[in-house]
């Protein structure tokens, strides 16, 4: 015990390791364990030229609901885009999501879903649960910035909430609902 007392005076304490910065960040696992979630959590990984990014978010299925437009995903209403944690999109490298300027790090990802608009909000806040009641001032004051896209109808319907890359974009699909969301290099 000495020693290891002599050690670190002589040499600091040793290096605390650091977390995987593309790992995707899961919160209240204390009271909402990873394997007894209904919606589950899923990740997808692209390049943005030379940027690296991740995205972690939780895939609520319909299960015979209404949800986009509906109570559980109202117009004009911000949503955390997914379930459980807010979405979250690490990069190693600047981006450009849909005309808001995001440097390299850590955000999470909102939209207020319409019927001819959403609005996709990037937020360097990454600490609260994803319930909507958790988008307090606070955390609003936070925002990046906010950028509009326009959605389309599918005719064939998507159970599980998909969001998926194409070059150029993050394609989010549930219900007869598909968001087209540009993505692409920043500076």
């Amino acid at each position: 015990m000495l020693l290891i007392a002599m050690l670190v005076s002589l040499l600091g304490p040793a290096p605390v390791p650091v977390a995987d910065p593309n790992a995707c960040i899961t919160m209240n696992t204390e009271k909402l364990p990873l394997n007894k979630r209904v919606s589950p959590l899923d990740s997808i990984s692209f390049k943005v030229e030379k940027s690296n990014v991740k995205l972690c978010y939780g895939r609520p299925s319909l299960k015979g609901r209404n949800m986009i437009g509906g109570e559980a995903v109202p117009y004009g209403k911000i949503w955390r885009t997914g379930s459980n944690e807010p979405t979250m999109i690490h990069t190693d490298g600047p981006l450009d999501i849909a005309g808001v300027k995001v440097p390299a790090g850590t955000y999470s990802i909102y939209t207020v879903p319409g019927e001819k608009e959403w609005e996709v909000i990037v937020n360097k806040s990454i600490t609260q649960w994803g319930e909507e009641h958790n988008y307090t001032d606070a955390v609003k004051a936070q925002e990046l910035g906010r950028g509009k896209v326009k959605p389309e109808a599918m005719k064939t319907p998507v159970e599980m909430f998909t969001i998926t890359s194409e070059p150029g974009f993050l394609v989010l699909q549930w219900e007869t609902t598909r968001v087209k969301i540009p993505v692409t290099a920043g500076s």
